[in-house]
């Protein structure tokens, strides 16, 4: 508990807590940086200058495809937000993308490693996306081994080719 000596000058008192508080202002004061040092901050570019395109977002792909058949081998560039590339379905690929873009969830995840899939072959087809997608990079590999994933790379279509079977989807 604090104690108050009533018997000490009022003006002494004030000295003190004028004294305290002016130390208290002159040690905020010390850290502060000036107003200049924060308006010549610039925000930084989600990708390096080199890599971002004038006029582009940071959301660029390059998806490679290997093995797919049916001309759909080949390597793609895709760009989204504003669209383009040299990606057969550029408008479908980026409203795919967007759909299975959530907060907190990687789009481009591998199947978890517990997965219990099915025994099954999609075919030799292979992918490589690589690039940034809603300002974080993207290396993602992508076969049609089993099950789940044949699931994952259907999930991609049109960001890759739809190799499904006619009247399958």
């Amino acid at each position: 508990m604090l104690q108050v000596n009533r018997s000490a000058a009022p003006g002494r008192l004030r000295r003190i807590l004028f004294v305290a508080a002016g130390s208290l202002v002159a040690a905020g004061s010390a850290t502060a940086a000036p107003a200049s040092a924060y308006a010549q901050a610039a925000p930084l570019p989600l990708t390096p200058p080199s890599i971002q395109e004038p006029g582009r977002s940071g959301d660029h792909l390059t998806i490679t495809v290997r093995d797919a058949g049916n001309g759909a081998d080949g390597t793609f560039e895709l760009y989204c937000h504003p669209g383009g590339g040299d990606h057969p379905d550029v408008a479908e690929a980026c409203a795919t993308l967007d759909r299975g873009t959530r907060w907190g969830k990687d789009a481009f995840a591998p199947v978890p490693e517990d997965t219990l899939c099915t025994m099954q072959y999609g075919g030799p087809a292979t992918a490589h996306v690589t690039g940034t997608w809603a300002g974080r990079p993207v290396d993602a590999r992508y076969d049609r081994g089993d099950g789940c994933q044949i699931g994952r790379w259907d999930r991609l279509v049109p960001v890759l080719p739809d190799l499904r079977q006619e009247g399958r989807s």
